[in-house]
């Protein structure tokens, strides 16, 4: 009796042990996903909650750097004529279950392949899987007409065939849009008549698997013990959904989160002088934009939009806004980026310039919306402040403005319509360190009605990006760039708004955070101090 009375006090106390060694990150995200099917989305919102802690990719950017290394293939080769594109793939990698699903093989081609012709294949089932499924990223990026074929080599082996070399297909291939899913899982909820859990029951390769989502409030993941990388320091992720910037604050400084992003500008100082916090920096590879719809009068008029932008007082919405931490932003990529172009003559704040060059346009008496985001991002902390900002600017040249705003999901969603009604609040913190991911994915002919919110299509800019994608030569890509930004100055899609500096607060228990140059944020090298 005594003995086994011995024995079950020391399993209580290994027990205790292990729960008491059990550590769980509570990270106070700004907004609710949009779904967990990362190729559907482009919000970095979505991206933060799906593809980086559930997924993996071919390719991986390492941890804080925009450094292209071995994900799931451990090496590629890229033909002689840049039209074939091989990847070795890593063996011995397994992918989550859930109560419906254990996997029966590790990764393989078949993944790999499932994952790209679903958004490649008009005819694939799962092509159309979910309500309003459109592969933003994929066809923005003009994947359908830059992939000829996906060929299943061996079981460790895929290679892509090109119809044209792409210079940065590469690292394309390290993006949010192409997380590699399980076939074995897809077909498992296509025998159940369940495709559309795909994107709500996760299943993935990635550093922590998902285990509940409560909409609008929390979503809970587990440290995946069968991962193939380094296995994550923390046992438990939690994402408490706090959209409210002052709350977080308020959170973090009571110890309810360990990490909030996107702080009010204004809270940065006594957030910095927290002897329990620290807040890391730096520069956003970020712009922030108001994006007119020009398929649509009188914003079809050049002159309109330039009138517009000479109307707007960046340096005012920097210290109402930014409060110090931004620039004017006079380019569609940011300055930290090769290929900006120095040279461009930013638009002059001349509210009488403006009224003058609307009344030789024929507009009088014009009112428009302008859509406020109703979430902090890193391009623009207070869309709701900047927004009053652009109100009041566009009033003294005589245009009325209503402020129209949207829960974030459908905001993203409603902005992209081709007939949309005025200009929509925007940004973008880029993906791959490539110019072609801000320039083409936001701006191109095949991104109109999807990323593309201005629904901009110029024959010219066009032209010069599709070139520069097909060379590898970085001077004379940049040469190709810089046109590109000149033509896009002259017929000003946007109001360019601003660059921030991006700040992260959080608990100094926090160890191993490393800031993200792409904008994302990832805990797989994350640990909690005792």
């Amino acid at each position: 009796m005594k003995k086994t009375f011995i024995i079950a006090a020391s399993l209580a106390a290994a027990l205790m042990a292990s729960t008491v060694q059990a550590k769980t990150l509570v990270y106070c995200s700004e907004g609710s996903p949009e779904g967990f099917d990362p190729a559907l989305f482009t919000a970095g919102t979505t991206f933060d909650a799906s593809s980086k802690p559930i997924y993996n990719r071919l390719v991986e950017f390492e941890n804080g750097t925009t450094k292209v290394i071995p994900g799931l293939a451990e090496s590629w080769t890229v033909s002689e004529d840049g039209l074939e594109l091989t990847f070795k793939l890593r063996s011995g990698v397994k992918f989550h279950s859930n109560d419906v699903f254990t996997p029966t093989r590790d990764f393989n081609a078949d993944d790999v392949v499932f994952t790209f012709e679903r958004q490649l294949k008009e005819d694939n089932p799962w092509n159309k899987y979910t309500e309003g499924t459109s592969w933003e990223y994929f066809n923005a990026m003009d994947m359908p007409t830059l992939i000829k074929e996906i060929v299943k080599v061996d079981d460790m082996t895929v290679k892509f065939v090109l119809n044209r070399p792409e210079a940065p297909i590469v690292a394309n291939m390290a993006m949010d849009f192409a997380s590699v899913f399980s076939k074995e899982y897809a077909d498992k909820l296509v025998e159940m008549d369940a495709m559309a859990d795909l994107n709500q029951k996760p299943i993935g390769t990635g550093p922590f698997a998902f285990v509940a989502y409560q909409k609008d409030a929390v979503i809970r993941y587990k440290a995946h013990d069968g991962y193939w990388g380094d296995k994550p320091k923390i046992d438990d992720l939690i994402f408490a959904i706090t959209t409210d910037n002052s709350v977080r604050a308020q959170k973090l400084k009571a110890g309810e989160c360990q990490i909030a992003p996107y702080p009010n500008p204004a809270d940065i100082p006594t957030l910095q002088a927290d002897p329990n916090l620290q807040v890391m920096e730096q520069e956003g590879l970020n712009v922030g934009y108001l994006a007119y719809n020009t398929r649509v009068a009188p914003f079809d008029n050049r002159d309109v939009r330039k009138a517009l932008n000479m109307a707007i007082n960046k340096q005012a919405i920097l210290d109402a806004v930014f409060e110090g931490a931004g620039k004017a932003a006079k380019n569609p990529i940011p300055p930290t980026m090769w290929s900006y172009d120095e040279a461009t003559i930013d638009d002059p704040y001349d509210p009488d310039a403006a009224r003058k060059m609307l009344a030789e346009a024929g507009v009088t008496d014009l009112k428009m919306k302008i859509w406020a985001m109703p979430v902090a991002r890193p391009y623009n902390p207070n869309a709701r402040r900047m927004a009053e900002l652009l109100q009041d600017d566009f009033g003294k040249i005589g245009v009325e403005v209503e402020i129209v705003t949207y829960e974030w999901g459908e905001y993203l969603k409603l902005s992209k319509d081709l007939d949309r009604d005025g200009a929509v609040l925007l940004g973008w913190t880029g993906d791959n360190g490539d110019p072609d991911n801000f320039l083409a994915v936001l701006l191109s002919c095949s991104a109109v009605g999807a990323s593309n919110r201005a629904q901009w299509c110029n024959e010219e800019f066009d032209k010069l990006t599709n070139e520069a994608k097909l060379i590898s030569d970085q001077a004379e890509r940049t040469k190709l760039y810089v046109q590109a930004q000149e033509v896009f100055k002259q017929e000003a899609p946007w109001a360019t708004i601003a660059h921030s500096v991006v700040f992260m607060p959080m608990s100094t228990k926090v160890t191993g955070y490393k800031m993200d140059p792409l904008g994302g944020h990832r805990f797989d090298g994350v640990d909690l101090a005792e």
